[in-house]
């Protein structure tokens, strides 16, 4: 018997990962069944739950993997000094995430931030889900935290600001943007990072003048 080699494995697991978020993404969790599932990958049932028991573990494996590459995303910024500006720092993360080499896409549309939306919503029903979420998101706030004492360091940011309410405020643009490309449509990550862009030039009526 020929030898599975981990490589097939992993190509197999990112298979069902990415064929479950896109039927997650396209009727949510609770109208899609493992049988969506199977269809989607065209695999046996035996074949995913080799690697999945469920639903409820691709929905917590999706979510991991997605948080953790923002961390290390915002880690990597943080390890540089001075870590890059905000504007290129959120576009490039959102970017890697949402139109990366992994992205999902759905009738040309990225599946990501309604995926997001989705599990916002699922987190306040589901305790287990919750947990997941909410340890992926602190650490993704402690990343950012570093990056906003790098930029204090290297004076490019007011001290004086706590550096966990600039890092929560971060977060919550890049989830605003998310949230608005799930509902309205996909919009590129240069429109972040323009806003963003702007938001950082602005100074006082008196700097200006």
């Amino acid at each position: 018997m020929a030898r599975v080699t981990q490589e097939h494995l992993d190509a197999r697991r990112r298979q069902i990962l990415d064929g479950a978020a896109l039927c997650f993404a396209r009727n949510g969790f609770h109208a899609t069944s493992m049988q969506d599932v199977l269809k989607e990958v065209d695999l046996s049932a035996g074949a995913v739950y080799r690697y999945f028991s469920g639903k409820d573990e691709l929905i917590n494996a999706i979510v991991t993997e997605v948080l953790g590459e923002i961390r290390e995303g915002f880690e990597a910024a943080a390890r540089q000094s001075p870590p890059p500006p905000p504007d290129e720092l959120v576009a490039r993360v959102m970017g890697a995430v949402i139109e990366g080499k992994r992205a999902v896409v759905d009738n040309g549309e990225f599946v990501f931030p309604r995926l997001i939306i989705q599990v916002w919503a699922e987190t306040l029903r589901n305790k287990e889900l919750s947990a997941v979420v909410h340890d992926g998101y602190s650490s993704v706030r402690a990343a950012w935290v570093k990056v906003v004492q790098g930029y204090q360091d290297a004076g490019m940011m007011r001290p004086d600001v706590p550096a966990e309410s600039v890092a929560r405020t971060m977060i919550a643009t890049a989830q605003g943007f998310a949230a608005q490309m799930a509902i309205f449509g996909t919009a590129p990550v240069e429109v972040l990072q323009e806003g963003l862009r702007g938001l950082m030039s602005m100074g006082s009526p008196d700097a200006r003048t």
